[in-house]
């Protein structure tokens, strides 16, 4: 497509998004300009004047929306990273807009009949096996996105659609605003026990308001080591009682997020209707490896029943501890991180603060990157682009000098910025159809640590580094694809309860010594970390994991139910199902004025809706996955390419099963899974 002269950079056509330059003016023109661009190359493909070819529709149609789809992904990226009042109403000005042209798109019966056409012609046969993946998805997604539909319920089916992105879009405000929103100050005896680094920033940011005192917030750098550190008690309920009741009826009506919720349900559960299937959970599972609601629940349950008798033996054991040596005769949800943190250091002589000083995130980086090198066969070195924080980095991956990939690094916590930690495209491997020219892919990877402070480096804690390692597993899949077809390219249009393999897979590397020597240099001294400290960092490696694995099932468990049962769509009802799931499979219940469903942003406001068990499931195949590294050398590069050619290279141009099989040689097995959370065994009566 030739460049556009204009000053708006959301029409640049530039390789990169221009994020220093973007305004929220910028918004709504660009937006008006690119979809009308769109709705013409519509009209175009399915005209008479549009053969049904792959390559030719590819060209006529693709290509615009594919821009249209890198400029609103810039737009929401800001909107994740960057939010103001003025970027928040242009992005919601156009989100209607957006909404109604890609369910049209997806719904468009003149394109599904061109479609069709292609599978069913003669050169369809001839298609390489990744195009007759794109296609078939490409069948399915119409099937899906209402194409079959008709009159009124087609009609009915584009409101939903822009309903539940409005839905959404309100959820992840009311949890963005709720936790800017909230403050305290304290003075400084209130946080005895918690770490010097977390002092430091809580006393700039009093003073930087011009206050004395420490102002704590809910953003994790903060709440997290509050709670797991400070010894003031009420501080810790106060905390708690703050971040459980984020975005709830106890608080300004106007971000409550307890009639969004219902309205989201409500809205896909009439989806699931139309397309004529008995809830949103079997929709959501079309395309997934999991079969039905049912078979999800019983490995769920099946996993519940295995990790329970663990969680049990962890929470007495907690329980005991706390009440003999803590004073906490009855023990709360604000005192089990705490407790947690104090057993551990008894327990094995060491504490998170202790194992923090070593990883310094510039040791950390170059340790990671190193990794990638050596398995992988690439190269990463820093790079140059427009970014939207003077805190964000940019590099660039090579192979044999040719580039492969490049990514955004926005690894700090900051106001305007949602919390959490994830990874998203900013655009696809392609050879793209209009200039024959191969289009390598960019990510994000964006996390929410502590910035650096007086002139030291940031200090991670090892989840932390876990997390980190975890979003590069994403950006790996998604960078280093082989596969030129957009629409099964990277992490496009892989199984969403296989996308967390590479994920979880990266984080086994946090546990491995000769790993650690490189990843590791104490932010005073330089040194790497201890053999002896590694060993009890091993020692405690599945401390309380059954605790851990019974939290991942009760989520995982009231997602699938309440997306399965169509009852749920209240806000009493979805409170109601929480209970019963807590009563199922919780061993230590969070206080009736729990509200974490307020906050659940992966299923209410992100991919993760019936399928929130994808991180369990997924797990059973990074952990089989994994052990082959063990078995062959975990720094093996012959292991390496294997793994990369068959699962992070194939994309989905093959089914998420059979990237699996081809790299581990059968199906995936549990055994490692458990062996890895210490639950291979049974509990001692």
């Amino acid at each position: 497509m030739p460049t556009m002269h204009t000053d708006n950079p959301l029409l640049d056509a530039a390789p990169l998004p221009q994020f220093a330059a973007i305004r929220p003016e910028h918004v709504g023109p660009a937006i008006d300009a690119l979809l009308a661009q769109a709705e013409t190359a519509l009209e175009t493909a399915v005209s008479d004047a549009t053969p049904a070819d792959y390559e030719a529709l590819s060209r006529v149609l693709s290509v615009p929306t594919e821009r249209l789809g890198r400029a609103w992904g810039a737009i929401s990226h800001l909107k994740g990273v960057a939010d103001t009042p003025e970027l928040r109403a242009a992005y919601n000005d156009k989100l209607p807009a957006i909404t109604e042209f890609y369910t049209r798109l997806g719904a468009d019966e003149r394109l599904y009949a061109k479609y069709k056409a292609i599978a069913a012609g003669p050169a369809a046969a001839t298609l390489n096996r990744a195009r007759q993946q794109e296609l078939a998805h490409s069948l399915r997604d119409f099937v899906l996105g209402g194409a079959e539909l008709q009159g009124e319920a087609k009609a009915r089916y584009a409101q939903i659609q822009e309903a539940q992105a409005m839905a959404s879009q309100t959820f992840s405000e009311h949890v963005l605003d709720a936790t800017d929103g909230w403050s305290m100050r304290v003075a400084a005896e209130r946080l005895a026990g918690v770490p010097e680094d977390v002092r430091s920033a809580t006393r700039a940011a009093a003073e930087k308001d011009g206050h004395d005192g420490h102002k704590l917030t809910l953003h994790m750098p903060v709440y997290l080591p509050v709670m797991q550190y400070a010894d003031d008690r009420e501080l810790r309920r106060e905390l708690y009682t703050a971040y459980v009741t984020r975005a709830c009826e106890t608080g300004p009506a106007e971000r409550d997020n307890g009639p969004v919720m219902a309205e989201i349900l409500r809205l896909r559960q009439e989806e699931a209707g139309l397309l004529g299937l008995a809830s949103f959970a079997h929709l959501s599972l079309v395309p997934k490896m999991a079969e039905t609601p049912q078979q999800v629940l019983d490995f769920l349950r099946d996993l519940a029943r295995r990790a329970k008798p663990h969680g049990q033996r962890d929470l007495a054991e907690l329980q005991a501890f706390a009440a003999a040596e803590l004073g906490i005769t009855e023990l709360q949800s604000w005192d089990s991180a705490y407790a947690s943190e104090k057993l551990k250091e008894a327990r094995y002589a060491f504490s998170d603060q202790e194992v923090k000083q070593y990883f310094t995130e510039p040791k950390v980086l170059a340790g990671l990157f190193r990794i990638i090198e050596t398995l992988f066969e690439v190269t990463i070195s820093p790079d140059h682009a427009p970014v939207w924080h003077e805190s964000v980095r940019f590099y660039r991956i090579e192979r044999a000098g040719a580039l492969v990939g490049q990514f955004y690094l926005d690894p700090y916590a900051r106001t305007g910025k949602r919390p959490g930690a994830w990874m998203d495209d900013v655009r696809s491997r392609w050879l793209r159809p209009d200039t024959g020219t191969l289009q390598t892919p960019v990510a994000h990877l964006v996390c929410n640590f502590t910035a650096p402070i007086d002139g030291k480096p940031a200090l991670l804690t090892h989840d932390e580094v876990q997390t980190l390692f975890h979003e590069f597993g994403h950006g790996l899949h998604h960078m280093l694809t082989q596969v030129d077809d957009l629409g099964v390219s990277g992490i496009s249009g892989v199984e969403w309860d296989a996308v967390e393999l590479p994920s979880q897979f990266m984080e086994n590397f946090c546990w491995e010594w000769e790993v650690l020597q490189q990843l590791t240099a104490h932010v005073d001294t330089g040194e790497p970390l201890p053999r002896a400290l590694f060993e009890k960092m091993m020692a405690a490696k599945n401390f309380q994991s059954g605790m851990m694995t019974l939290r991942q099932v009760e989520f995982a468990l009231f997602d699938m139910r309440i997306h399965a049962e169509p009852a749920s769509a209240s806000a009493e009802a979805i409170q109601r199902t929480l209970d019963e799931v807590r009563d199922e499979v919780a061993v230590l219940k969070p206080p009736a004025f729990n509200r974490y469903q307020h906050t659940f942003s992966h299923i209410f406001a992100g991919g993760y809706a019936a399928g929130y068990y994808s991180y369990k499931w997924a797990e059973v195949l990074s952990a089989d996955a994994w052990s082959a590294f063990e078995e062959e050398g975990i720094l093996n590069p012959a292991t390496g390419r294997r793994y990369r050619t068959e699962i992070l290279e194939a994309g989905s141009a093959r089914d998420a099963i059979d990237n699996f099989k081809a790299f581990r040689g059968r199906e995936p097995r549990i055994d490692a899974l458990l062996r890895h959370q210490g639950m291979s065994e049974p509990v001692a009566a």
